[in-house]
């Protein structure tokens, strides 16, 4: 039983200006232009890249929240820029996306912070002592500082994560989700956050994504 936290994508990159082009014939983007918009979960996935594919991927396979309780994208949330916690399944627009673009991801700034805060502390109400694991960096306060103070001995993370750059994080969690194996949790409060660069992953266990 776990919910999970996965942390944002970079909204200002190359990526995001290849969709937010109005030059841009392909789907995602013509959808992102669309009133009825496209997917949170899915337009991060194409900002990010493999990270954030991992971390949806990974938190789908494994995410169970509390008997009972009965919550949007079933127990998967992503951490926003400035709308704070929303399922991945939320429909956003190009405006939107636009306005992510916009606001400094630090905990420092009461426009990503204040909506973070109230909807975490909201997730914490709902699901009790479940325990919640945040897939993204917790080597910088931008998220810790904002979730521990509310959630506590119950916010985790992979310890297989420290030393690990993006690009092998991505890797490793679809290769666990595809394999059905858990990484191994354990308390962001005191955790060790750097730590030596482990051995690169298998090729042999790569996993094949569709596009």
């Amino acid at each position: 039983m776990a919910i999970f936290l996965l942390s944002p994508a970079n909204c200002g990159g190359n990526r995001a200006r290849i969709v937010m082009s109005e030059r841009a014939t392909f789907d995602l983007a013509a959808r992102l232009r669309s009133r009825e918009g496209a997917p949170l979960g899915e337009v991060f996935s194409f900002l990010s890249g493999l990270y954030f594919r991992g971390k949806l991927t990974y938190s789908r396979a494994f995410a169970c929240a509390p008997e009972g309780v009965e919550l949007n994208g079933g127990g998967v949330f992503v951490i926003t820029p400035n709308a704070g916690l929303r399922s991945p399944d939320t429909p956003v627009t190009l405006s939107a996306i636009r306005a992510f673009a916009d606001v400094d991801v630090s905990a420092d700034n009461p426009k990503y912070r204040r909506p973070l805060e109230r909807s975490a502390r909201a997730l914490a109400a709902e699901i009790g002592d479940c325990p919640v694991v945040l897939l993204g960096s917790i080597a910088s306060s931008k998220y810790v500082d904002v979730l521990l103070s509310i959630f506590g001995d119950r916010l985790l993370f992979p310890q297989e994560f420290v030393g690990r750059g993006d690009m092998s994080r991505g890797g490793l969690l679809l290769r666990c989700a595809a394999a059905r194996e858990e990484l191994t949790y354990v308390p962001v409060a005191g955790a060790v956050r750097h730590g030596a660069r482990p051995p690169k992953l298998d090729p042999a266990t790569r996993v094949r994504m569709e596009r």
